[in-house]
């Protein structure tokens, strides 16, 4: 019985090791599995030209919004017409040819220069995807059948409305059976909604009334036993919410004073943001898990005023953070304390895009289509670089040995070797 026992053990510990090495194949919403931008991949180029690319299809408009993959499809969003025509595409991963599409209507609307018409990342499970659109007039969630594109379900929410002018950007998260979605915009009331994915119906609604925009999508993290959904607001700074309920657990107020663009940080029991504006980082804190309450003076680990990002979110890879900055410089500083290993020019030009860490590198591209590659390790070294021939804005997805590359005018897949 203690045989059968302990080899019924080992079956189900090798069962578990592939469902889950299955599920991290796939890169099912902005930045990847838990919003971390982090694959395991192995063999993709440190450097590539043209003549490398497995395949590249014309986009049918632009967008600012990153690819996202389960299986053997890639699904993108795009604008044209200044807002005015929205698409969602399905391809296959292995060849680009086109699977479904779906185009939405939609009215035209001030924006910032550096955003798009479709800057919301798509999220999904593999039976469902889930699209956020929003213009002046109105913030809806549509799901759409994986296999069919068929849209199955359409929920209006309230209007996002940028004080500035400068117009939505934030994606979908999925929690469970819920699909989660921040509006917290500064010219009225907003708000952080749960819908239930089969149906669309709103499971819970918090009211939030912000002095600046969130552009920042929020992640999912799980420390002792409990997940929370982490968001980086202005008037709350980093804050933890129980997603089941919408219930807040945490917050650091008198923390961030500007507006949050890039995405929270999760390492080791604690969770990092930041805040800024004119295309500059100006505060990051790194919040130690676990309080409740406001926890400003119990829980802040440590923060850094200097040579910080704005629009690109950090990599936490072993115990350092990775910061690259708006302006092409990279820094390396130590997740425990926020001591800096290493500050240096890596890129040339303004990059929009996040890093993503693939087999402890880190790529990310310029404004202008230039990817540079360096070594996570507190050892700098750059690895490669690299000209896509085109602007992005775009943070890659990379799945079952692919990385795809969504630029101004197409996607492309890039192969490993």
């Amino acid at each position: 019985m203690a045989q059968s026992e302990r080899l019924m053990k080992v079956v189900l510990a090798i069962l578990m090791a592939v469902v889950f090495e299955v599920q991290a194949e796939n890169w099912p919403q902005l930045r990847g599995p838990n919003g971390a931008g982090i694959s395991t991949e192995k063999g993709l180029p440190l450097q590539w030209a043209a003549k490398d690319y497995a395949w590249k299809i014309k986009l049918p408009g632009i967008g600012h919004s990153s690819p996202i993959v389960w299986n053997d499809r890639v699904i993108v969003t795009s604008a044209a017409n200044k807002g005015a025509q929205r698409y969602i595409d399905c391809y296959s991963a292995a060849t680009g040819q086109p699977v479904w599409r779906k185009t939405l209507g939609g009215i035209t609307h001030p924006k910032h220069a550096l955003n798009s018409f479709a800057s919301a990342t798509p999220a999904t499970d593999g039976k469902r995807v889930f699209v956020s659109w929003g213009d002046n007039d109105e913030f809806f969630m549509v799901a759409h059948d994986f296999e069919t594109g068929k849209e199955l379900w359409r929920t209006q929410l309230g209007v996002s409305l940028s004080g500035d002018g400068h117009g939505t950007a934030v994606s979908p998260v999925l929690f469970e059976d819920l699909v989660i979605i921040l509006n917290e915009h500064d010219t009225s009331l907003g708000y952080i909604a749960a819908l239930d994915q089969a149906t669309g119906k709103v499971r819970w609604k918090i009211d939030r009334k912000i002095n600046k925009m969130t552009y920042s999508t929020p992640i999912l993290v799980e420390d002792g036993g409990q997940t929370q959904l982490i968001n980086a607001c202005l008037d709350d700074g980093l804050m933890g919410l129980n997603p089941r309920t919408g219930k807040i657990l945490w917050t650091t107020p008198d923390t961030f004073t500007l507006r949050t663009v890039a995405m929270p940080v999760y390492w080791k029991g604690h969770v990092f943001g930041s805040c800024g504006g004119g295309g500059k980082g100006k505060l990051m804190t790194a919040v130690k898990l676990g309080g409740q309450g406001n926890v400003t003076e119990t829980h802040v680990a440590w923060e850094r005023k200097r040579s910080l990002p704005y629009v690109p979110t950090p990599i936490a890879y072993g115990d350092h953070l990775y910061l690259w900055l708006d302006n092409g410089i990279v820094v390396c500083v130590d997740a425990k304390t926020g001591a800096e290993q290493w500050n240096e020019r890596v890129g040339r030009g303004d990059f929009s895009s996040s890093p993503v860490c693939i087999d402890g590198k880190i790529y990310c591209s310029s404004r202008t289509g230039e990817f540079t590659v360096v070594d996570a390790s507190p050892q700098f070294k750059i690895r490669g670089r690299s000209q896509l021939g085109e602007q992005t804005h775009a943070t890659p997805a990379v799945s079952n040995g692919r990385m795809f590359i969504r630029g101004f005018e197409h996607l492309y897949c890039l192969e490993a070797k």
